[in-house]
């Protein structure tokens, strides 16, 4: 294991920043988020967990897909793939896995998702292990690690003055490339896994077919607002809508963007079809299929539970629903 000063890790970021797109965590308005990054001053080197995962940064919010020319009779379609390089430090372990869990639906499972496959070919992860769990962590329940470098291009485990560093892919060893000269020696990382203790039931001891029609799913639905913010800040969820929006008409001529936007399957007319009808019309359906979604669904068609256990969730929730209450509840409801 080798040992960077932060200050020479900050030397390599500085010279990187004019030839890729530099994402680290920095405040903002009080709160850490990933942010794109000018100058690494502006980076926030000390935080347990950013608000938002680094999702965004792969599954954008808002996403041009292709632009549409319509010319008379003609109609040109022209793709817009992303193509900038990007780096983004000072990713969590809960972060990485949330990616390796879409990558089983966006590039494992045909029809390959160019756009966000390509985010991936393009992205550089510096991972960094975390020192102490949040309040609301449950990642060790979900099979995690707070010190896991799966997923990563290169784990950082912070020690005095800088960091331990695993090299763990070859983009892993171009991000250093020459700079292997800088200050190294060897370092041995901490030992041992954080972990706490948890009444959590493993999700794969439930029965989920048997417990889809029970009363709790009402009784849950009474808290919920529908607000929709527990998707929004999930590393895994991915739902989507699609829609076409103009961006300029002249001379004949016009010009339209297809978007891609998230959605999210408690929003009341997500499953809403042509003519009106809904087949999850009650907000009880919508929870629940949320629930099943991560915990069932998924893992049956793609593999991976759709959970890191990061419990922003858990944190954000302006109800109090509290996803690992919720694998407990289930766990004693008798089938």
């Amino acid at each position: 294991m080798k040992y960077i000063s932060r200050s020479d890790l900050s030397v390599i970021l500085n010279e990187l920043i004019g030839e890729s797109r530099l994402i680290a965590p920095k405040k903002v308005g009080g709160v850490i988020l990933y942010q794109p990054i000018t100058d690494t001053s502006h980076i926030t080197w000390d935080f347990t967990r950013p608000v938002l995962s680094i999702k965004e940064s792969f599954f954008p919010a808002t996403e041009r897909l292709f632009t549409i020319d319509i010319n008379g009779q003609e109609v040109t379609l022209n793709d817009t793939l992303p193509e900038i390089p990007q780096i983004i430090l000072g990713v969590r372990p809960c972060d990485a896995r949330g990616m390796k869990i879409l990558d089983a639906l966006f590039i494992d499972t045909p029809p390959r998702d160019s756009y966000f496959a390509q985010h991936r070919a393009n992205t550089t992860i510096i991972g960094l292990s975390c020192q102490e769990l949040g309040e609301t962590c449950f990642c060790t329940s979900m099979d995690g690690s707070p010190t896991d470098p799966q997923g990563m291009d290169v784990m950082l485990t912070e020690i005095e003055d800088g960091y331990s560093v695993q090299i763990i892919t070859e983009k892993g060893k171009k991000f250093f490339g020459d700079h292997l000269s800088l200050a190294y020696e060897e370092a041995t990382p901490p030992s041992g896994t954080l972990d706490r203790p948890s009444a959590i039931p493993a999700p794969n001891d439930i029965n989920w077919p048997r417990k889809f029609h029970e009363a709790y799913w009402d009784q849950l639905a009474e808290r919920c607002l529908s607000c929709r913010i527990c998707a929004y800040i999930c590393p895994t969820c991915r739902c989507f809508t699609v829609r076409d929006e103009p961006i300029a008409s002249n001379d004949g001529m016009q010009q339209f963007e297809r978007i891609r936007c998230w959605d999210a399957c408690t929003s009341e007319a997500y499953r809403q079809i042509a003519g009106g009808h809904n087949p999850r019309q009650a907000k009880k359906q919508r929870l629940r299929n949320r629930i099943y979604c991560k915990f069932d669904f998924y893992p049956k068609q793609y593999g991976p539970i759709a959970c890191t256990g990061c419990g922003r969730c858990v944190e954000m929730c302006p109800v109090n629903i509290d996803i690992t209450e919720v694998l407990r509840d289930l766990a004693e409801v008798t089938p």
